[in-house]
């Protein structure tokens, strides 16, 4: 440990050094006024590749910057230290007076059934704030040691911690580092390198077996596995049947192990799709059939997968701050034809096929399209690549063809496609043969898409990635740029996250709005969070000068030279060359 006790880390004076792990040490501190918090010193020089961004920073402390959540831990402060010639950053959070879930069931035994759903719930509640963030983050270690239990409160009060190894949903977590994770809990999409929502899903479904069991599922002994092993043997070893132990255990149904069972499915589509079905399914909201937990062969593969059509209530464009030239575009442009469709044929106008939605993270592509669904009134599907994609030959242009048939069945209809480069990547890229032909099925499916009452809406932050055939004329007709919020914006922002909390009626929105120029809607709602938490320390109202302290300990989630990316991605689908770019030719 770099720190013993009495010493200082920055103005943290450590009171207990807690642990030593790859990459990072923690340490219990306390502050100038002698509260005692939690310090984790992050070692630049020790971190992966896939544990900072693109600018440079840690993921973690952006992540944790982001977490505002009754069972998620609240940040204090962070701050970058020089240590022997090394960079670190450090990262302050509360203090949990308590013990690990582990811990507890070492010390207590295993728990009641009703406390293991209880458990489950919190955990899950935490994941579903984290999933639903407008850039969604993946926690990718949910384990038994990550839940911390508040000696002072119930088990509803746990919190979920330790995001060493999170990333934003689209990014790339990297394949896992076994010596610092527990392969029993990662999901098989994990040893690959790559992850989803229902990979957190999973590593909750092998918690409950954990704690009504007292076993790992799947186990087998890696204590004399090499590291390059390890991974082979835990995959191999799911190969099998999920053993259920016959016990008789109080308040166990039938429902629950098929709940957590469907959560331990090696194809992450059986999975639960979200964390709040998870909880739906716990609390016998919606009934869960057995299921089996093995891959499925392609001579296995049953009836392509299906997505799930809903006709979304809500306010519409009336929640959605600013974007009133956006807003007004897609009135003229998609929601009066989609709406009046006789009279755009009688005058031979088209009816539009689809739209796509691109542009940085944060700045609220996904919230705008569920509104506009809301807007428009329709049936309306949610699909993630994680949704159509299958390692079996054939299956994605099934699931593709089934999710275009149930959309027609159920029209009028709008599909929104998330992260929609991943389901559609540019077939002149280095892509795998089965992703060229999902593009040619995606393809034949959205030709005249309006003539069948069908919309579609993709979302990505990399429409240069997407291929061209899929944005030309009679498929994606429409393309909008969701960008920074200008001032406008950023002030309907501020006031739209304001409104519901115990606000001074002396605020100057203007004034914030020009404060937090090139911040993105994600990094407000940050601001507006952080400074209703230091008033609800205070027992205050939300006052400027706290809001303007939130601004200044909040830099914008997205740099200049990321900014200047995307502006030269966006010239670049107008048809037009980035300013300062010399002409080639004649």
């Amino acid at each position: 440990m770099l720190f013993s006790k009495n010493e200082y880390i920055g103005p943290y004076k450590v009171t207990f050094p807690h642990k030593q792990g790859l990459y990072a040490e923690t340490y219990r501190v306390k502050d100038a006024s002698g509260k005692t918090l939690f310090l984790k010193l992050i070692n630049y020089n020790k971190l992966n590749r896939y544990q900072t961004d693109e600018a440079g920073h840690v993921i973690e402390v952006e992540v944790a910057r982001l977490l505002d959540h009754p069972n998620l831990c609240w940040l204090v402060d962070t701050g970058t230290l020089t240590i022997n010639g090394g960079q670190h950053a450090y990262m302050v959070k509360e203090y949990i007076s308590g013990e690990t879930l582990s811990e507890h069931v070492t010390r207590e035994g295993r728990p009641e059934v009703y406390k293991i759903k209880q458990a489950a719930r919190a955990v899950l509640s935490a994941l579903s704030f984290l999933h639903t963030l407008p850039n969604p983050i993946i926690h990718n270690e949910v384990t038994i040691q990550n839940i911390m239990l508040n000696l002072t409160g119930n088990i509803s009060d746990l919190k979920l911690i330790d995001f060493g190894h999170a990333c934003f949903l689209g990014g790339h977590p990297g394949k896992p580092d076994l010596r610092d994770l527990n392969a029993f809990y990662l999901a098989p999409e994990r040893f690959a390198g790559t992850c989803s929502v229902q990979s957190d899903l999973y590593s909750v479904g092998v918690l409950i077996y954990q704690l009504l069991y007292g076993e790992l599922p799947w186990y087998v002994d890696l204590s004399r596995a090499s590291e390059a092993d390890k991974a082979d043997m835990v995959l191999a070893e799911r190969e099998k049947d999920l053993y259920i132990p016959k016990v008789n255990i109080f308040e166990l149904d039938e429902q629950l192990v098929n709940t957590f069972v469907k959560a331990l499915s090696q194809e992450a589509s059986d999975r639960f799709q979200t964390a709040e079905e998870f909880i739906q399914a716990i609390d016998g909201q919606i009934k869960v059939e057995r299921q089996s937990t093995r891959k499925k062969f392609l001579s296995q593969q049953d009836k392509p997968k299906s997505v799930k059509t809903s006709r979304p209530k809500g306010e519409g464009f009336a929640a959605v701050a600013g974007m009133n030239e956006l807003k007004e575009q897609l009135r003229e442009e998609v929601i009066e034809p989609l709406h009046n469709p006789e009279e755009y044929r009688r005058y031979g106008v088209s009816i539009p096929n689809g739209m796509l939605l691109y542009g940085p993270p944060g700045c609220g592509k996904t919230f705008f399209a569920k509104h506009f669904a809301e807007e428009v009134g329709f049936n309306f599907m949610l699909v993630t690549p994680a949704t159509l994609k299958s390692k079996y030959v054939n299956a994605t242009q099934e699931n593709i063809a089934a999710m275009f048939k149930a959309a027609e069945e159920n029209a009028p209809t709008i599909i929104f496609i998330d992260e929609m480069n991943e389901l559609v990547p540019n077939r002149e890229s280095d892509v795998h043969e089965m992703s060229r032909s999902a593009v040619n099925e995606m393809l034949a499916q959205m030709d005249c898409t309006g003539e069948r009452n069908i919309f579609i809406i993709g979302a990505t932050n990399y429409p240069n990635m997407i291929d061209p055939a899929i944005l030309r004329a009679g498929r994606l007709d429409k393309k909008y740029y969701v960008g920074v919020p200008d001032l406008e914006a950023r002030k309907s922002l501020f006031e739209l996250y304001l409104k519901d909390r115990p606000y001074d009626f002396g605020l100057d929105y203007d004034e914030l709005a020009r404060l937090t120029a090139d911040y993105v809607s994600a990094d407000i709602q940050l601001i507006v969070n952080d400074a209703a938490r230091n008033a609800l320390r205070r027992h205050c109202k939300i006052t400027m000068e706290l809001l303007k302290a939130a601004i200044a300990a909040c830099r914008p989630s997205i740099d200049k030279k990321t900014l200047e990316r995307f502006e030269k991605i966006r010239l670049q689908m107008e048809g037009k060359e980035p300013a300062g770019r010399p002409k080639i030719g004649f």
